[in-house]
């Protein structure tokens, strides 16, 4: 099959499209899937940078996110038959056999949703990571409930747009920070009742004024650095902080924080697959189940931005690490 492969580290251009050996299904429960397309992240990108998590099983194929047509199963899958159109996240993090940017990918079964079929395989490829990601980061990092309020930073990225859907689902006024009016008016296309753009507003005092100086229920970080902890201003006495980055010490300091009462959840929707923690897993696929009937029932969208052929999969990382990226980029597979 064809794949995109990566020898070493480092810039895009070790991005190579190669023929490799097509992966089999070797244990009952696994599937075979012909993937149609697969969604790019950052955490693909920061891998290439820096290594997989694998180091040993090089070379790599990255590329968390896929979708795809069900091509055979093992012996012991009933819930799945050739033929199904499936979405899900699994593998792409440098372990042998794994990764979505080839042409057919083999997968745990229980890590596999159907697809919603209102989707394109390219708009399901684009959204297992972050449906995951906003949907843990809420409700169960955040345990966001109805009539709070909640600032999500970033709210026309991956994460941030589908981050405001689940939000107002849930019940909730949604504050988002954005670039430019443009953004912010896809923003509140999302559902936003209040953006604010970081370039001309100081966002603490934008939330505070938002909330008569109170602060928010929630805060979501998805950027990471000093917004983590300038965030801290901005969430109300015993209120949440949620970050899907690692804070960094030698930016910023936890005192305020501490002198909130504030509980701090950490989100990092890779950890159920590189400790084989089935349970979450399974928690994981339920997600996307959940997600794609949200999906079909127009409830719930995908953004997606812009895709390119597998073959070009370098130019996607170059615009990914760019910056400022609205929704999502995928990968098209013959």
């Amino acid at each position: 099959m064809k794949a995109i492969v990566m020898n070493t580290p480092g810039t895009p251009d070790v991005l190579t499209l190669q023929d490799v050996h097509d992966p089999k299904i070797t244990t009952p429960t696994e599937i075979l899937v012909k993937l149609k397309a697969a969604g790019i992240n950052p955490i693909d990108t920061k891998i290439r940078q820096r290594g997989t998590f694998y180091p040993d099983d090089m070379p790599a194929i990255l590329g968390c996110d896929g979708a795809g047509i069900v091509e055979a199963v093992g012996s012991a899958v009933t819930h799945f038959q050739p033929g199904d159109e499936v979405y899900f996240c699994a593998g792409g993090l440098g372990k042998s056999q794994t990764g979505n940017y080839a042409q057919f990918a083999v997968v745990e079964s229980h890590l596999v949703a159907l697809k919603p079929t209102s989707l394109s395989f390219a708009e399901a490829a684009a959204a297992p990571l972050v449906l995951i990601t906003a949907w843990e980061s809420l409700y169960d990092r955040g345990r966001l409930e109805k009539g709070q309020k909640v600032l999500i930073h970033a709210g026309t990225g991956g994460v941030g747009h589908v981050a405001i859907q689940l939000a107002k689902l849930k019940g909730a006024q949604v504050c988002t920070t954005v670039g430019n009016p443009d953004k912010a008016r896809l923003a509140r296309q999302f559902g936003a009742d209040e953006t604010i753009n970081y370039q001309q507003t100081d966002f603490v005092q934008g939330v505070l004024n938002w909330t008569q100086g109170e602060g928010v229920d929630l805060a979501f970080d998805t950027i990471g650095g000093k917004t983590f902890f300038d965030s801290c201003n901005a969430v109300k006495v015993y209120g949440d902080l949620v970050t899907i980055l690692q804070p960094d010490p030698s930016i910023g300091n936890l005192k305020v924080a501490r002198d909130r009462n504030l509980r701090i959840s950490l989100e990092l929707m890779l950890t159920p697959g590189l400790k084989g923690l089935i349970n979450a897993q399974n928690h994981q696929t339920s997600i996307l189940k959940e997600c794609a009937k949200l999906i079909d029932n127009g409830q719930l969208k995908i953004h997606l931005s812009q895709t390119f052929p597998l073959a070009e999969a370098a130019a996607a990382h170059q615009l990914l690490e760019q910056g400022s990226m609205i929704g999502k980029i995928a990968l098209l597979i013959d």
